[in-house]
């Protein structure tokens, strides 16, 4: 296996190392939310809540992921310190995620959930732009790993939490779910700290750009109209990943009647396709392009959420649900390497935060729209707006346009 990755990338396993460090610390931060998603279905039935009122905790979550990219892009690329960003990312999430095990009221836990949601966007641009600059010529599998980290957590976090809800309350869970997170925090400084300096010792600029610098390259990344269309390409299908986060946990608790055990088994399958997937379409897509393996990944998600919205059965849900994570969770990688491809690599941060912001802000639209669609008609309505969401996502694909795999080695 070692023999046919380095083949396929051109990288042996100790070069490939911090890309493997920074995906653990990524899994750190969707462990803390998906641990939020999974406790959704329960805080909302101790705390009397409706289906808007829970979509309307889900978009705090996104407003406030939405609010931190103003500030997280321009921080990581003048102050160039990538890898504390990424710890601080980690710990205030898992102090919030804590923190939520406290709460006795609505305002409190939507304040954590606030946290949250920020501290989530505010890893991005500094893991991201950290592992385009390190491996400029192998982006989209170095970029891959990373959402593979992201999947990892996904994973874990709600077989895990499911089992801990069975004997906890979910305040209890919550609280103990913090805890790996700050192992893995303490990891990304002690083992990323040294790679940093010495990659930005051999960097003329020192892997920071002024003020002045910052603003103009950031009028410039704005004109951008491929740049901008990505950006709007990957909302809409951040909008139907997240409603997906939210809903099919609601869906399996509350029309399925299963157990939270089986919830959980439901939200790892929708990850368990993005173990082989994310690397795969990651290199594909540094060998024909990205353009093609983000359609084919976006036509194919667009069909399967349609099978979901008429799967009855708890195991033809399940299994589609496995199916849409393989080809939903392929294009993540891809798209991040693309918004990379079409930037400046001193803009790499806030080009990631331009990228994550769009899709927040298109995120905070379909919590409460999909709690309206059902309250008033059922849940499983819901995933036809979910999969209108990714058709609108296909066309836009097709109008973006390709570009070389090199092709910010000339920027």
């Amino acid at each position: 296996m070692a023999i046919t990755v380095e083949r396929l990338t051109g990288l042996g396993w100790r070069q490939q190392m911090p890309a493997f460090v920074v995906a653990f610390g990524h899994g750190g931060t969707h462990w803390v939310a998906a641990t939020f998603y999974l406790l959704l279905p329960y805080l909302t039935t101790q705390l009397g809540l409706s289906y808007v009122e829970a979509g309307l905790l889900v978009s705090v979550f996104h407003a406030s992921s939405f609010a931190a990219n103003f500030a997280s892009g321009m921080v990581v690329d003048v102050l160039g310190r990538r890898v504390i960003v990424q710890a601080i990312s980690l710990v205030l999430g898992a102090a919030a995620l804590m923190a939520c095990g406290m709460a006795t009221e609505l305002t409190l836990l939507a304040a954590m959930v606030a946290v949250i949601g920020a501290t989530n966007n505010l890893w991005h641009p500094a893991a991201i732009s950290f592992l385009s600059g390190y491996y400029p010529n192998n982006r989209g599998y170095a970029l891959s790993l990373h959402t593979l980290g992201a999947t990892l957590g996904d994973s874990l976090a709600p077989v895990c939490i499911g089992a801990l809800l069975v004997g906890m309350t979910w305040q209890q869970t919550a609280t103990w779910g913090g805890l790996p997170v700050l192992a893995i925090a303490a990891g990304i400084v002690l083992i990323l700290t040294r790679i940093e300096r010495a990659h930005t010792a051999a960097s003329p600029d020192g892997g920071r750009i002024s003020i002045r610098d910052y603003f103009q390259g950031l009028a410039q990344m704005f004109t951008n109209k491929a740049a901008m269309g990505l950006c709007l390409m990957a909302g809409f299908r951040s909008m139907a990943q997240n409603g997906l986060l939210m809903f099919i946990p609601l869906y399996l608790a509350n029309e399925l009647k299963v157990g939270p055990f089986m919830v959980g088994i439901g939200m790892l399958a929708l990850q368990v396709g993005g173990f082989v997937a994310g690397p795969a379409a990651g290199a594909l897509s540094d060998k024909i392009g990205r353009r093609p393996v983000v359609l084919v990944g976006a036509s194919a998600t667009t069909l399967v959420i349609l099978f979901l919205a008429v799967a009855g059965n708890t195991y033809l849900f399940i299994g589609g649900v496995s199916m849409l994570g393989f080809v939903l969770f392929a294009m993540r990688p891809v798209i991040h390497s693309w918004m990379m491809d079409l930037t400046p690599k001193r803009m790499a941060g806030s080009a990631t935060s331009a990228l994550f912001g769009t899709q927040s802000g298109l995120s905070l639209i379909i919590p409460v729209l999909g709690g309206w669609v059902a309250d008033q008609w059922s849940l499983g309505a819901v995933f036809y707006v979910l999969a209108g969401t990714m058709l609108i996502a296909n066309v836009l694909v097709v109008m973006l346009p390709d570009v070389e795999k090199k092709a910010e080695s000339a920027a």
